[in-house]
């Protein structure tokens, strides 16, 4: 690994990578920057949920300015402002040829009517679906505020799946929609529950080559500081329509049962009843406990990059990182480190990776809600 210091937000962070790679900060001065997507008409948006506590404070950002020789974005142009933690955002094209930006907030999924260059939205949103929102205190574990959105084609026709995280660490949900991840026509309509007791699916991303979802997940916090795993998980089209036509949604597991060593094992307080872990979905692959694992991207026919946003406690020391995982055997490798800092046995978190942006073979965006930048990788020589 080969090391770069950058400076972001007037703080200092050393990255680690791969020799052949490079990284500047495209952009720096945001907040608690998280996901990004591309719009059809080739812009970069990003969404930011200002910090940590539940509010209405919340931005979708164009990113503009691109110098090329500098591998920086001039300026962060505000189209969308005052909405309740934007995580997640995703462009569709409907038959009719109309483009729709989707806003993923904590309490609802709305859409707005997009035209190429738009600097704000030519109309009022729609409302497509509402979502609990009460119980979001991270001073008690009811912290998944975010709701993610992703499109996928399955059998020529075009779905929407949007997750919805749990609203505790360990326990029995009221809400049926709460810990999963639903199904629905882009406008909305014929939503349906497919997977269940997934408690915090933040990272979702539809593989074409593959037709199938992935989702990262966050284990439990109750089983110590090695158990259990996250995950990364994958459910095929065929599973989806499964799922879909007969009711029963795909189960996880959650918080009866839990994943260490690639197996599911029942929960030792919540997993008591007989054959509780019985057909849970047996992950791709595991990270280690308390990584966080978040955005996900493809980055070539068989690989992808995932985001681990490091545990909630960092003395634990894990995740803190970008990993590449690939099919040949699905172990995550470090591509980027260096957010957890230990000097002198002391241990400080420089940033926290959320979001990854495939740009093209050879460059990513990376963001850091901590340190409120935006990295680009690419490779060494190019721009």
């Amino acid at each position: 690994m080969v090391s770069h210091r950058l400076q972001a937000n007037g703080k200092a962070i050393t990255l680690n990578l791969p020799a052949g790679y490079d990284v500047r900060v495209a952009l720096d001065g945001l907040k608690r920057v998280r996901f990004l997507t591309k719009s059809p008409d080739g812009r970069i948006f990003a969404t930011d949920m200002l910090n940590r506590t539940d509010n209405k404070r919340g931005q979708v950002l164009i990113l503009d300015g691109w110098n090329p020789s500098e591998n920086r974005f001039a300026r962060a142009i505000p189209y969308l402002q005052n909405l309740r933690n934007p995580n997640s955002i995703a462009f569709f094209t409907d038959p009719g040829g109309q483009t729709w930006l989707y806003v993923a907030l904590t309490d609802r999924l709305v859409r707005y009517r997009y035209k190429a260059g738009d600097t704000q939205p030519s109309s009022e949103p729609e409302v497509l679906a509402h979502y609990p929102d009460y119980g979001l205190d991270y001073k008690y574990g009811g912290w998944h505020l975010t709701r993610t959105v992703v499109f996928g084609t399955i059998a020529g026709k075009p779905h929407m799946f949007v997750s919805v995280g749990s609203s505790c660490n360990a326990c029995a949900e009221k809400e049926a929609v709460r810990a999963t991840i639903s199904v629905m026509d882009p406008d909305g309509s014929h939503s349906k529950i497919v997977v269940k007791n997934v408690r915090n699916a933040v990272g979702l991303l539809w593989d074409e080559a593959s037709s199938s979802l992935l989702a990262t997940n966050m284990g439990d916090d109750q089983l110590g500081d090695k158990a259990p795993e996250d995950t990364l998980l994958r459910f095929s089209a065929a599973e989806i329509v499964a799922a879909y036509t007969s009711g029963k949604p795909m189960n996880v597991g959650w918080p009866a049962c839990y994943v260490e060593g690639g197996k599911v094992h029942p929960d030792p307080e919540l997993g008591k009843a007989p054959g509780v872990c019985d057909g849970v979905k047996v992950p791709l692959t595991g990270f280690v406990a308390h990584s966080s694992p978040l955005g996900i991207e493809k980055v070539t026919n068989n690989e992808y990059l995932v985001a681990l946003h490091g545990a909630g406690h960092p003395r634990i020391g894990t995740g803190y990182r970008v990993v590449s995982v690939a099919g040949t055997d699905w172990k995550a490798k470090d591509f980027m480190t260096g957010f957890l800092e230990t000097t002198a046995g002391r241990t400080r978190v420089a940033g926290r990776p959320c979001g990854v942006l495939r740009l093209d073979n050879d460059r990513y965006l990376i963001t850091d809600d901590l340190l409120g930048a935006i990295y680009i990788v690419f490779r060494s020589g190019g721009n």
